[in-house]
């Protein structure tokens, strides 16, 4: 994936991935009956989408010499 508009498209489908399942734990906290380890493997999973798309920003700045 070093396509620019490739890397711009999977951002935007993480980041719609990564508020949807924000909005899944908000909706899980507020109920109050929540499964526990539901709700840590969905935190982990939002923080894993988080930590890809930095990474992949961060394949779409270019390298600045020193």
């Amino acid at each position: 994936m070093t396509d620019v508009q490739d890397i711009q498209r999977r951002i935007i489908e993480l980041d719609v991935e990564h508020r949807d399942l924000d909005a899944v734990i908000s909706m899980l906290t507020a109920d109050g009956h929540a499964d526990q380890l539901q709700l840590r493997r969905l935190k982990k999973r939002k923080l894993q989408l988080k930590d890809h798309i930095t990474l992949l920003k961060m394949q779409l700045v270019p390298d600045i010499p020193a």
